[in-house]
């Protein structure tokens, strides 16, 4: 009899959603050959992704953007409300700022080329899986940017559990806050705003804390979609 190993990591799930089906079955090919991933379902359009995501619940989604009934963006919103924690990775033909603004505000952490490296591709899987934001083209880049930027710098206000933040962060809670909006680590953290790496995990655990959220992804997409950062 066969017993697992519990001292082994789990491994990442991963659902796919294409309305191509090659797609869907390139990609399932090449993270079933992974020891540290598995794909656990599949869907072939918005709407079936919203129940497959309640249903399988995966760590990571790859999500395209066009698709018939409900779009890429659309599911990736409602999944989002009911499951915060998952991990959604756009994923697209075209490399196009709008799509990743929409993204971003509908609470993704990443975007992703069809045409990308398999390696390219893992390696964004288990970064998102890790909590990291990731928007690697140069479009993505530029449209993150220009999206911070436009971005009000009022202060926020604290408000009751379940809104924006449970207690008012601090002026360097917000500086560590947009250096997470910007994707840096916490050494780049630390060298960035000369301080120490142990002072930057101290503010990012507080920050978690007043935010009401479990990781750094998180705050990010809520820091975004509320305005939190410059």
């Amino acid at each position: 009899m066969v017993t697992e190993d519990k001292h082994l990591p789990r491994k990442i799930k991963v659902l796919l959603v294409d309305d191509q089906t090659m797609i869907r079955q390139g990609l399932g090919y090449v993270i079933q050959m992974q020891p540290d991933m598995e794909v656990v379902g599949e869907a072939a359009d918005g709407l079936e992704a919203i129940e497959a995501a309640a249903s399988c619940k995966p760590d990571v989604i790859l999500m395209d953007v066009q698709m018939p009934k409900c779009t890429g963006i659309e599911a990736t919103r409602e999944i989002l409300k009911q499951a915060p924690h998952i991990k959604v990775l756009i994923l697209t033909t075209f490399d196009i700022q709008n799509y990743v603004v929409d993204g971003i505000r509908a609470g993704a952490v990443g975007y992703m080329l069809k045409d990308a490296d398999s390696q390219e591709m893992l390696e964004l899987i288990r970064s998102a899986f890790e909590g990291a934001v990731l928007f690697h083209t140069g479009t993505a880049a530029k449209a993150l940017a220009e999206l911070l930027h436009s971005q009000q710098s009022d202060h926020p206000q604290p408000t009751e559990k379940g809104h924006i933040l449970l207690e008012e962060l601090t002026e360097r809670e917000l500086d560590v806050l947009q250096q997470l909006a910007y994707g840096f680590r916490n050494d780049q953290i630390a060298q960035n705003l000369f301080i120490s790496e142990g002072t930057v995990k101290t503010h990012v655990h507080r920050i978690l804390q007043k935010m009401g959220v479990e990781d750094r992804t998180q705050a990010v997409a809520l820091a975004l979609r509320h305005k939190l950062v410059k």
